[in-house]
């Protein structure tokens, strides 16, 4: 079970950019739920810290059974990090969904501080933290491009 959230479905098996991959199927739920429900950009970023706990238990079990201190396949950080990104959207449409994966993306690959830092906290929390705080950079800029009317 922990190998399957940790990869989100088998997401980080993809050979070439797992992380990339990870964050597109962080969209698929994402995107039903905007079609099947009511849900607000909060709703998304609430699902992420609800979802947290069990990210940071998952990526935490497949580190320690592989041996690694961050193993590609893990990429339920990056899911986590959409769906916080996905939290500062003023509103949900397509525009806002690939601002939220593109953002997030942008400040997952740059790792401006902290995020870089949060990386040496270890474990899954580690694996985790980083992008949480990745998505938290992109949700500001997704939020303020939003205040502009840009999406």
């Amino acid at each position: 079970m922990a190998e399957l959230l940790a990869t989100w479905f088998g997401c980080g098996y993809v050979p070439k950019a797992p992380g990339t991959a990870g964050a597109l199927g962080a969209l698929i739920p994402a995107v039903l739920l905007w079609m099947w429900l009511p849900v607000s950009p909060w709703h998304y970023a609430a699902l992420a810290m609800l979802a947290a706990p069990v990210g940071i238990w998952a990526a935490d079990e497949v580190a320690r059974r592989k041996g690694l201190k961050d193993p590609q396949i893990v990429v339920i950080d990056e899911v986590l990090g959409v769906w916080v990104a996905l939290g500062g959207a003023a509103t949900l449409n397509w525009k806002s969904f690939l601002g939220a994966f593109a953002l997030f993306r942008l400040f997952d690959i740059w790792k401006p501080q902290p995020v870089r830092k949060l990386e040496q906290l270890g474990g899954g929390l580690g694996i985790v933290a980083d992008d949480l705080m990745a998505g938290i950079y992109a949700a500001l800029v997704l939020f303020a491009a939003g205040c502009f009317n840009l999406y």
